[in-house]
């Protein structure tokens, strides 16, 4: 909310911010989640359910295409408006901006990714298929993570105020802090998943 009230970030002035992230959290928790229900159920004698797995399932099939449709609406609104501060983020992101434009095969893949888990989780045959779902998540969990990641984040920096591009590349030390986090994550993560499971196969026992 802090992002959508600064007015020399066109990117983020738009109150569809908010709700765009909300969607792409709810697209990619319960994706990532799926995810660490099937690699348990194969690891493990304990079975999160199929029943439980396709709410899930369904849950991401809305939100990603939520997630998507507000993005069109924005692009729809920026282009319509044609408003050169706002067009220029969408620009340096898909086309590039004045010769840079190291974003734009990144943004492009979370969009194909994205838009090919659409397609595999409204269709119930496929959202049915393990295999197919799996797919689906990781293609929902990755395109949505470059799309937040790196299209937000550095879409509403480049250009900047006064329209000069100096686009972001992650340092080496940035790169390792951010892997650590996911490490520290996946470490507790996979403790408690233990616990939790540990205890399940016990009370079934």
């Amino acid at each position: 909310y802090l992002y959508c009230g600064l007015p020399g970030r066109g990117f983020w002035m738009t109150a569809i911010l908010a709700p765009r992230f909300l969607a792409s959290a709810f697209a990619a928790g319960p994706a990532l989640l799926i995810l660490l229900c099937l690699i348990i159920r194969r690891v493990t004698n304990y079975d999160p359910g199929k029943e439980q797995i396709q709410s899930l399932a369904k849950i991401v099939a809305y939100a990603i295409s939520i997630n998507v449709f507000f993005f069109l609406c924005e692009i729809f609104t920026v282009f319509y408006s044609n408003i050169p501060e706002h067009m220029d983020h969408i620009k340096y992101l898909f086309v590039g901006l004045h010769g840079h434009g190291a974003l734009v095969p990144w943004m492009w893949t979370s969009m194909g990714l994205m838009l090919i888990s659409i397609i595999l989780l409204v269709n119930p045959i496929t959202r049915k298929n393990e295999g197919v779902l799996t797919v689906a998540c990781i293609a929902t969990f990755i395109g949505t993570w470059i799309d937040k990641g790196l299209g937000m984040i550095s879409g509403g920096f480049v250009p900047n105020p006064l329209h000069h591009v100096n686009e972001y590349i992650p340092t080496i030390p940035e790169i390792l802090i951010a892997l650590g986090v996911w490490a520290l994550g996946f470490f507790i993560l996979t403790i408690l998943f233990k616990i939790a499971v540990s205890v399940k196969e016990e009370v079934r026992a």
